[in-house]
């Protein structure tokens, strides 16, 4: 059943394309870190630099995401994606092209590749609702959509694995800004993305953040991204214990392999009631499932405990991809979405830092504490701030032009 309904979603037309070429356009965010790093260490560059670098181009990438989500709720897909894509493949070309010396040409060809990368995740999230017949198959490919960033994380490194063996390490710098490219080019080629224009907006000088309900939602993602950071930096304080980086590999799998259960398990079915009440119960269930990793068993045991912490995951964020939907303002839906990765990125780098801080000092447990820390923050603030997100902002549907190609061929998704 379960299986038919993922089945009759891609074959809804332009739906596997988009959600394919969108897959395809975000490989640069799973293989940009580890090429970054492999490449300079090839030049001569010392750890403290690459991974400077590869940290610099992280935060580029969250700085630009909702600037050019706001560009393409302004201008539309085609254009502001395609030159995004072009400058980004740009910038790793030009970083393959001059290595670590000059530094200052080194730090721009950074700052550029992700700075400009496109947003292609809140443009697909735009999208859904216009391609989609109905309301539960939209719930279905956010569900979908989370859970292949399982997928995702996986083949990035693998193919940066395979151009280093194949080629060089300048190669899977290269390699890096075309797939981003060529994924771009597969969903702005196609007839939604061409069509598609965000509602009529007010003008704001905050954009998508001037919703008090999408501002929370933002504040949760950050700690669910600290969490899922440091869950990352006490795996490998973990391997270090219990075998090595075969160890941290199998714990890694293990958690995405939950999220990636979760995520087609949540999918798979239809849910009653508003997104906003069925997101606190799911953070619940995330920030449950963290503290068990404080006791850091034996593999067996640990894998076992990875899969049930990311199990929650992927319904989490897809949940909260329905909210953002319904909180962000008129004509920023783009921005909105964007906002989020930004949010979730933003916190994995401040959890990657601060479990590395703690687990040098306290070890593999206080790395792993960091986690269940930003899962029950997370909570806190959905359940704090439960007034906020009681009623979605109604403007964000019902002032559409009719008229538009992004009109959904449903009318509930606002109704509380």
């Amino acid at each position: 059943m379960a299986a038919s309904g993922y089945r009759d979603l891609l074959r809804t037309p332009h739906a596997a394309r988009l959600l394919g070429g969108t897959l395809l356009g975000r490989l640069p965010n799973a293989m940009a870190a580890l090429a970054i790093v492999l490449f300079l260490r090839s030049q001569g560059s010392g750890y403290g630099l690459a991974g400077t670098l590869s940290a610099v181009y992280g935060l580029a990438v969250a700085i630009g995401q909702p600037l050019l989500g706001r560009a393409v709720d302004r201008r539309g897909q085609p254009r502001v994606m395609t030159a995004a894509a072009l400058l980004s493949a740009a910038g790793f070309a030009l970083l393959a092209a001059v290595g670590p010396s000059p530094l200052p040409v080194t730090v721009l060809a950074v700052v550029l590749a992700g700075l400009a990368t496109p947003p292609l995740e809140g443009g697909l999230r735009a999208l859904w609702p216009a391609v989609l017949r109905h309301e539960d198959q939209v719930q279905k490919a956010y569900a979908l959509d989370a859970a292949a960033q399982e997928v995702l994380f996986t083949v990035g490194p693998l193919l940066v694995t395979l151009a280093v063996s194949a080629a060089s390490e300048a190669a899977a710098v290269v390699l890096t800004g075309l797939l981003g490219v060529a994924g771009t080019l597969v969903v702005v080629s196609s007839a939604p993305s061409r069509s598609w224009r965000a509602a009529a907006r007010e003008a704001h000088w905050l954009g998508a953040l001037r919703s008090r309900g999408l501002a929370v939602l933002l504040g949760a993602c950050l700690f669910v991204g600290i969490a899922l950071g440091a869950f990352s930096l006490a795996a490998v304080a973990y391997g270090d214990a219990h075998g090595g980086d075969s160890a941290t590999a199998c714990v890694l799998a293990a958690n995405g392999a939950g999220a990636l259960a979760g995520g087609l398990g949540y999918g798979s079915r239809g849910w009653a009631g508003v997104p906003e009440r069925r997101l606190r119960l799911l953070s619940l269930g995330l920030a449950a499932c963290y503290p068990p990793l404080l006791l850091a068993p034996a593999l067996g045991w640990m894998l076992l405990l990875a899969a049930l912490s990311g199990f929650f995951l992927a319904p989490t964020l897809a949940c909260a991809f329905l909210v953002v939907d319904r909180h962000a303002p008129a004509g920023t839906v783009t921005e909105a979405f964007s906002w989020l990765v930004t949010a979730i990125g933003v916190g994995a780098a401040l959890g990657t830092a601060l479990a590395g801080v703690v687990a040098q000092h306290g070890g593999t447990r206080a790395g792993f504490g960091v986690s269940a820390a930003g899962g029950a923050a997370a909570m806190l603030v959905l359940l704090v701030t439960g007034r906020i997100l009681t009623l979605p902002n109604l403007r964000s549907r019902s002032e559409k032009d009719p008229n538009r190609a992004v009109e959904p061929r449903f009318s509930s998704t606002h109704q509380a």
